[in-house]
């Protein structure tokens, strides 16, 4: 039996709290299966578990304030699980007939979004007959499901079933509770309508929510402000970077003209949802030289470096309430330009909506900062632990320039490096802002 445990969902966590279980008792659940939503100093995370089996027990009840590492729940891993054998059956007698029981059959094992589906529509698995491979339930047959047991006023004949407003089991819980319609609430990417979704539609203070039990409303009440606590968490991990790190600072300034000129031909052919912008740009040129100096990408452990084997950019959001929080783009160097641009702006819609998972806020390597977009002309960011590099991006702006001996305007930008002097120096940082402006010189490759 393995214990599913409160995660550190940052260095800067120590507890949260549990707002909602997306799995039940019996529950099988797979790696990276989203189970749980837990409430941070930051924001609310969909916690993924890394145990593949059962669910065997919910240890801890919504609205619970859980110290890291704590147990949450326990698992019965598949390993831990042997199918048993039948014992041997005793000798017979000659002539002796043996009622031999027909053999039991296998559980069915139905796939998360199968089983998220059947809690949100309330449908019995167990009377559906299933149209998958091996005789598997699918999604469409659930939501079949759904549309048969619809009374003709819920059920729109012109528009397929799965159009159902996907919500999370607590989500659908607390619009009832609240009278909020889930229907316009419905998020056009599809992700499910969560907690937080529904308490800004009745805008209702947290402490005035309906809770199960006086624990929970103890802890709801005496709370402070998201806002607060996330200004404390943050004060309280640039101070211990700042005090335990030491940090040295480097900055060039980049000549942004073939990017910049580049990228607008590109744009030229591309619908508006396509189109990129120069972050997409900065953000792949960043990852690949990180690629080329990977003594700047990875974490400061038990006195000692750990390089990272991919390179996940932990991208600075500002949250439309106040606050920051810096999700990471996973292995952005083997993405396309494309790609990073829509993960890009995937990240920031989830971050600012409360619907982050929890290894976007734990395996970022190395993080970008930039406040291009506010006019700022060069931030030298603080660097988050166990991080030991932080890249900032000023905005780019037409500037006198040299080339060849022959004074133009061109678009520029300055980058900063800030960097950890246990793990490297200047000349390793060097090495980074020159790989930056390198890739950017070329932005047909990126």
């Amino acid at each position: 039996m393995a214990a599913f445990t409160m995660p550190s969902l940052g260095a800067d966590m120590e507890e949260g709290t549990l707002l909602e279980w997306l799995v039940h008792p019996g529950d099988t659940v797979h790696k990276g299966d989203i189970v749980a939503v837990v409430d941070t100093a930051k924001a609310a995370i969909e916690v993924e578990t890394f145990l593949a089996g059962v669910v065997s027990e919910l240890l801890v009840e919504p609205g619970t304030v859980v110290p890291v590492g704590a147990p949450l729940a326990t698992i019965e891993t598949e390993d831990e699980a042997p199918q048993q054998l039948p014992r041997a059956a005793p000798p017979m007698e000659k002539h002796q007939e043996a009622a031999v029981p027909p053999p039991a059959p296998l559980p069915q094992v139905h796939s998360p979004l199968v089983r998220r589906l059947s809690r949100e529509h309330d449908v019995d698995l167990a009377q559906l007959q299933g149209t998958g491979r091996g005789g598997a339930i699918t999604r469409d047959d659930v939501m079949a499901a759904v549309a048969r047991t619809a009374g003709p006023e819920t059920v729109d004949a012109t528009r397929p079933p799965t159009q159902a407003v996907r919500a999370t089991p607590y989500a659908r819980k607390l619009a009832t509770e609240l009278g909020v319609d889930l229907t316009g609430l419905r998020h056009p990417d599809g992700t499910p309508v969560t907690a937080e979704d529904v308490r800004a539609a009745a805008a209702a203070p947290v402490e005035k929510e309906p809770v199960e039990t006086q624990l929970v409303e103890t802890q709801v009440r005496t709370a402070p402000p998201r806002e607060d606590r996330m200004r404390s968490a943050i004060a309280a991990l640039m101070a211990r970077s700042k005090r335990e790190i030491p940090h040295y600072y480097l900055s060039t300034t980049v000549d942004m003209s073939h990017a910049v000129g580049w990228m607008h031909d590109r744009n030229r052919s591309l619908s508006i949802a396509e189109r990129l912008v120069p972050a997409a740009l900065l953000l792949k040129a960043t990852a690949l030289a990180a690629t080329e100096v990977p003594d700047l990408n990875g974490y400061w452990v038990d006195d000692s470096f750990q390089p990272a084997s991919e390179v996940n950019v932990g991208m600075a959001v500002s949250l439309r309430g106040g606050g920051l929080v810096t999700p990471a783009l996973l292995d952005v160097g083997s993405l396309e330009l494309g790609e990073v641009m829509a993960r890009m702006k995937d990240l920031v819609t989830r971050a600012r909506g409360g619907r982050l998972r929890g290894r976007e806020l734990t395996e970022g390597t190395l993080t970008v900062t930039n406040l291009g977009e506010q006019g700022v002309e060069a931030v030298y960011g603080v660097i988050y632990p166990p991080q030991v590099a932080l890249v900032g991006f000023g905005r780019v702006a037409d500037r006198p320039w040299a080339i060849d001996g022959l004074l133009g305007v061109r678009p520029v930008t300055t980058v900063t490096l800030s960097a950890d002097h246990r793990a490297s120096d200047a000349m390793t940082g060097a090495r980074l802002l020159a790989a930056i402006d390198r890739h950017l010189q070329h932005p047909e490759e990126l």
